[in-house]
């Protein structure tokens, strides 16, 4: 578990822009049961989730239709939380950071790593914005 005053910007990179955070399988639960679209990230303390997976999300949220719930759990920190929220989006195997879009609890969209580190926010922001362009 990563001390909470290092991982507190990094929760606030999302959370000022109006992620909720999911602290307990309670809180996924529940968002896995809204209607509507759902964003969820696994947030990180890796460089890549810096560099790449939070600026990404941010700029995606500037389109014109985005997902209506925001939401994010942090690897390494709500252990419970991410494990299942990693559960619904299987067969994907766990990765963070990821991100993934729900539509009324079903996953339709999944960004794993692997997609992520090494690619510019802006690339990941474009992946983001056609998915919502579709769902949302």
């Amino acid at each position: 578990m990563y001390p909470p005053e290092l991982v507190k910007p990094m929760r606030e990179d999302l959370t000022a822009v109006g992620f909720k955070e999911l602290h307990t399988v309670e809180d996924v639960t529940a968002a896995m049961t809204e209607k509507g679209t759902t964003l969820v990230v696994v947030n990180s303390v890796c460089g890549c989730a810096a560099a790449n997976a939070r600026p990404a999300v941010r700029l995606s949220l500037q389109n014109a239709k985005t997902p209506e719930n925001l939401t994010t759990v942090f690897a390494g920190v709500d252990r419970e939380a991410t494990e299942e929220a990693r559960s619904h989006m299987a067969p994907f195997p766990p990765s963070s950071p990821s991100i993934a879009l729900f539509k009324d609890g079903e996953l339709v969209h999944m960004l794993e790593r692997h997609h992520i580190e090494g690619r510019p926010a802006e690339i990941i922001a474009d992946n983001l914005i056609e998915a919502y362009n579709e769902f949302c």
